[in-house]
Formats: C-alpha cells, sequence, structure tokens
C-alpha cells in the first residue's frame, strides 16, 4: 500500500459564491481509483482521470449535478 495526502474539493454551485468546501487527509490505499468508486457509488457518478507531470492523480467528478474533485499525492 501506499501513503496519499488526498485532497477533497466539492465545489459551489452558487454563480456569485466561487469558494469550495475542502477536505484534507492522509489516507493508505492499494488503489485510489477504486477508493474514488467506492466513495462516489450511486447511478449519477461519473469521473474523468488525469495524471499530472509530477505524479499527482487528479479525479474531476460529477455526482448528482455537482461537481468535485479527488486529487491524490503520494507521500
Amino acid at each position: 500500500m501506499k501513503e496519499y495526502e488526498v485532497i477533497w474539493e466539492i465545489f459551489n454551485k452558487c454563480p456569485r459564491n466561487q469558494m469550495r468546501d475542502v477536505f484534507v487527509e492522509e489516507l493508505e490505499l492499494e488503489n485510489p481509483e477504486e477508493y474514488v468508486k467506492e466513495k462516489f457509488k450511486g447511478g449519477e457518478v461519473s469521473y474523468e482521470k488525469t495524471v499530472l507531470d509530477d505524479g499527482t492523480l487528479v479525479f474531476d467528478i460529477q455526482t448528482s449535478q455537482i461537481r468535485q474533485r479527488c486529487s491524490f499525492t503520494e507521500i
């Protein structure tokens, strides 16, 4: 298992409020993509995975018309 710093962002839908909820935690995970699938499972869920140059995994997630993002940086 690898240890990751996980940043979970929930984007605000209000047009005049650009703030977002941000949660940070450290997790030991075998597979970050499986973690995302389990955390956000449901009927109206889709995501797009991006690997940044530094190895950070970024999952842009759409759940019931709410945009979210999970970023996994190996520690």
